[in-house]
């Protein structure tokens, strides 16, 4: 059994999680309820859940700002909004989870069930840091995400990564620094999840960093040359993309 505490300020949007949550997810059982920031730091210091649904704006402050006064994480967090395209970049640069209001039953299924399946808790408040410091200064771009590897949690910073390589459902992400990391996401996803972060896709299979692109060369088809010297081919579909990316820069 999954112990849950809904915090929201509005009744009708609780009542309306709570019966959703009775029918679609019998094995969560709600055993509290707040309607505001401090009532859910409350609540959670009381009933030390396994998840807290948080909404984000409340009259009394961001349900953001309810994490940031967490000392220790030992629960999952799926935040419920409307839509917000600023924290919810923001929530997925820190791997964590967000259902839109009004909430879909299936969305909610597959949210709880990534819960049901977390067995790292503890990295929890790694998560909760990423996503306060990213949201301390206007969100032009992210300054830090979370990825996951098989062996553990990484936190990186975005202006490290040197490019992405598709692997099928895996992407390798490659770093200035020489590291290498193979994650479980492909690379339309990587590419969704760090769009805004000048990062450009000059061929089906790679993904970079536009502020390491050295130069673009015409020689075997086009390729662009990195800082550290790695070439990578364009594709004829997106060579025109490019060079006005490059004109830009």
């Amino acid at each position: 059994m999954i112990r849950a505490i809904i915090v929201e300020d509005e009744a009708r949007s609780r009542e309306t999680l709570k019966s959703l949550l009775a029918r679609f997810c019998p094995d969560v059982m709600v055993v509290a309820e707040a309607a505001g920031v401090q009532q859910g730091r409350e609540a959670i210091a009381k009933n030390e859940p396994d998840l807290v649904f948080l909404d984000i704006e409340m009259p009394d402050g961001s349900g953001f700002r309810l994490l940031d006064s967490q000392t220790k994480a030992p629960f999952d967090v799926v935040f419920t909004t409307a839509f917000d395209q600023f924290a919810i970049k923001a929530i997925r640069y820190a791997a964590l989870d967000y259902l839109l209001k009004p909430i879909v039953p299936d969305e909610l299924q597959a949210a709880v069930e990534k819960v049901r399946q977390n067995k790292e808790r503890k990295h929890n408040m790694r998560k909760f840091e990423v996503l306060m410091n990213n949201l301390d200064t206007p969100l032009v771009e992210p300054k830090k995400i979370v990825l996951s590897t098989i062996e553990k949690l990484h936190v990186v910073e975005v202006d490290r990564i040197l490019r992405c390589e598709s692997d099928n459902y895996y992407t390798h992400f490659y770093f200035t620094d020489g590291k290498h990391l193979l994650i479980s996401k492909t690379l339309k996803d990587v590419e969704a999840l760090l769009e805004g972060a000048n990062f450009v896709r000059p061929h089906k299979s790679h993904l970079v960093n536009t502020r390491f692109i050295q130069n673009f060369s015409r020689d075997d088809g086009g390729y662009l040359t990195l800082s550290n010297g790695e070439k990578i081919p364009v594709s004829r579909r997106k060579k025109e993309k490019i060079l006005e990316l490059l004109h830009r820069l």
